[in-house]
């Protein structure tokens, strides 16, 4: 719904700048991260690491303390008013997009209790914000003895230095925190986490492309009628991929084979493969020549290091967010309860959201009669209008 796009929109970039210390972007800014904690001295040849997933997230958010976490989240990090609008209409208009979710099955209408709307953009950064509170004892704990600790959504990656016993002491306990949040987890010196295989070879850190059966080898046909970049673009995210994952040449070369048979299987034309291989590596062509194929470890090496201090794609979106955190953002006192302030008339705005079961009518007026209302006008189907004027 458009409350729902609104909400993600002005919250989504308090969130990654917040939290962007726990935050795993992509495998790419796990391998930095790994890459410090390396330097660090911390990866031991006995560290293991942890991964694990929270069962149905989505589907067993608990509502209202999802709201109450989200209004403590604002507050603590000084948020008076986001965009203009005072955190006490975004829990007003939160709590539309998460608990008036209703559908009909037969002859029923049932509405959704626990949870958000699967789908919802709103309903990931709710998430996201719940799940920041949750995990603290987590972070605290981590932080203590210098190991790492990082989430993506609903999947978080650990490293630990002492026993395995102990580590599955404190999992079971964060299974108990909350009735709502359960772990399933995993404990090894070899683990995947996203599409990343990560594997602690006696102390060394090594990484390395991690495949999901579920997924792969499906891409793009090349007989689809999407423009031709596409292809191109697929072949190039998949050669940055593989460059950025493979700690080793020997991996790479692994990789780069197993892109090939990929494309192959998609119906890509060898020559078109060829051509395209040859373009991705031409572009970190060094003062040692190498054609078609990297040739040399030192080459590969030295293109690793230069893609690694890149930015991906989604690390630039996520970076972009969160530098607008505090743009037009009232972190201050209300200008509601400032006397003598003028306040200057505005002109009314208005724009409608149309649901499934609902038809949401919202009008903003910032005139000195109302200042800073909102009035939310909605129906039902099958039900009677409802209006309720919210004062921010």
């Amino acid at each position: 719904t458009k409350i729902s796009k609104f909400l993600d929109k002005i919250l989504r970039p308090i969130f990654d700048d917040k939290c962007k210390d726990t935050t795993i972007i992509d495998g790419a800014s796990l391998i930095t991260k790994l890459s410090k904690y390396n330097k660090k001295d911390l990866l031991k040849p006995t560290t293991l690491f942890c991964t694990f997933d929270i069962r149905n997230l989505y589907t067993m958010l608990p509502q209202e303390e999802a709201l109450n976490i989200l209004m403590k989240f604002l507050t603590t990090n000084g948020y008076r008013k986001v965009k203009g609008i005072s955190i006490d209409t975004i829990k007003k208009l939160a709590s539309i997009v998460i608990k008036d979710n209703v559908f009909a099955y037969g002859s029923k209408i049932y509405k959704q209790t626990t949870g958000g709307a699967m789908g919802s953009s709103f309903t990931l950064t709710l998430a996201n914000i719940f799940l920041s509170e949750w995990q603290k004892k987590l972070v605290e704990e981590q932080t203590k003895t210098g190991e790492l600790y990082g989430r993506y959504i609903d999947d978080v990656f650990m490293t630990w230095n002492k026993s395995e016993e102990e580590l599955r002491i404190l999992l079971d306990d964060a299974n108990t925190w909350n009735p709502n949040i359960k772990l399933d987890y995993k404990i090894n010196k070899s683990l995947p986490f996203l599409d990343l295989l990560l594997r602690n070879n006696n102390g060394t850190l090594a990484t390395s492309v991690y495949h999901k059966p579920a997924v792969e080898p499906y891409i793009t046909p090349f007989t689809s009628d999407h423009p031709r970049h596409v292809f191109a673009n697929i072949i190039k995210t998949s050669l940055e991929r593989a460059t950025r994952y493979s700690s080793t040449f020997e991996e790479f070369n692994n990789e780069r084979r197993d892109v090939k048979l990929m494309l192959l299987y998609n119906g890509y034309p060898s020559t078109y493969i060829e051509n395209e291989f040859t373009k991705y590596f031409f572009e970190y062509k060094s003062t040692s020549p190498f054609l078609q194929y990297i040739d040399q470890e030192k080459n590969y090496i030295q293109m690793r290091q230069k893609l690694l201090g890149q930015p991906t794609f989604r690390q630039s979106q996520v970076a972009l967010s969160a530098a607008q955190a505090n743009k037009d953002n009232d972190l201050g006192e209300n200008p509601i309860n400032q006397p003598g302030k003028n306040i200057k008339t505005k002109q009314k705005k208005k724009f409608q959201i149309l649901e499934r079961n609902y038809s949401y009518i919202i009008h903003t007026k910032e005139d000195s009669i109302h200042v800073n209302v909102i009035c939310i006008k909605y129906t039902k189907t099958s039900f009677n209008e409802r209006q309720q004027w919210i004062h921010t």
